[in-house]
């Protein structure tokens, strides 16, 4: 039987790639699987990952014949994996000996839903911890009940689908897949709807995976088109929180949330393509308008003074665009 699944996408990351299959080997065990998804990569990465289906136990490698993006990769591992509990590592970062034994260990004697965990920030040369913003560590609880106050970072706002790990019982309630064919902020709507319709959570310290960033391939880094799929993904928030049954109290931290990544977005304009740019403003003040008015007026109200005059400034906009 299968114990582990881990779900690891790829898309030219050939640079990368060797350190990440290093650092799964340095995890592997006999009853861990590591299914290696390669989102139809250009460069050498299908080379690297086809000698790693041989050397790594427990590799699976499943190959796409067209790109669809991080979210439609993790649903290809997803439908592939067979582990009571399933995981996510991205293919430009990479692990700590170890890691998953202890990972496994954890969510085994919580005997919780999910598990969520800190990480390792690495910039360069430089290292950095990054918790999880909540301050209980090794305690079961409702995921509903913590995803709240709307004007503090809490756990829907640590959307690292990698940082965790999750028992086989919530992909079979549908809880676990991601939204076909979003090309960033997958793991908006993902970690939502988790924190909604999971019945149990919790957080451990474990410092175990190493998170790379500023990767020039990464779409963190890239300011195409591609980047203003957090509209989507924050559409699908607003929509599903607003059918919950808790919708008063969830959606002001939904809207005061897509506000602040629309404002951050907008302040950093400049890296934007400039047809994207005026895309950018165009979608972002039709977004404005479909949100709850009186929840976006509270939510302005409670942002400091630069963020909210840049938002208001923007909803007075035309703006009819309402897909990138």
């Amino acid at each position: 039987m299968v114990k582990l699944s881990v779900i690891v996408p790829f898309y030219n990351v050939q640079t990368y790639a060797p350190d990440t299959l290093r650092s799964l080997r340095a995890n592997a065990r006999d009853d861990f699987e590591f299914i290696l998804v390669d989102d139809c990569a250009t460069d050498g990465t299908p080379e690297i990952l086809e000698r790693a289906e041989r050397d790594l136990p427990g590799a699976v490698y499943v190959r796409h014949e067209q790109n669809g993006g991080l979210a439609t990769a993790r649903n290809t591992g997803l439908d592939a994996s067979r582990g009571e509990y399933i995981t996510f590592l991205d293919g430009d970062d990479w692990l700590a000996p170890g890691y998953y034994e202890q990972l496994l260990g954890a969510i085994e004697e919580l005997d919780c839903d999910f598990l969520r965990t800190d990480h390792v920030q690495v910039t360069g040369r430089a290292r950095t911890i990054q918790r999880v913003p909540h301050g209980l560590r090794n305690v079961v609880m409702n995921p509903r009940d913590v995803i709240l106050p709307a004007d503090r970072s809490t756990s829907v706002d640590y959307a690292y689908a990698w940082a965790g790990i999750y028992h086989r019982r919530l992909a079979d309630q549908g809880l676990l897949h991601f939204t076909h064919g979003l090309r960033t902020a997958e793991d908006r709507p993902w970690i939502w709807k988790l924190h909604r319709e999971a019945r149990s959570f919790a957080v451990v310290g474990l410092l175990g995976v190493f998170y790379r960033r500023g990767v020039a391939s990464s779409l963190t880094q890239i300011g195409d088109v591609r980047q203003l799929d957090f509209i989507r993904a924050f559409d699908q928030v607003i929509e599903e929180t607003a059918q919950d049954q808790d919708a008063d109290s969830l959606l002001p931290k939904a809207v005061r949330t897509y506000c602040a990544i629309i404002s951050h977005h907008l302040g950093n304009i400049e890296r934007f393509e400039p047809a994207v740019a005026k895309k950018l403003r165009s979608m972002s003040a039709a977004a404005m308008k479909r949100m709850p008015q009186d929840v976006l007026k509270e939510a302005l109200d409670s942002m400091d003074y630069e963020r909210a005059a840049r938002l208001r400034r923007l909803k007075r906009r035309p703006g009819t665009e309402v897909a990138a």
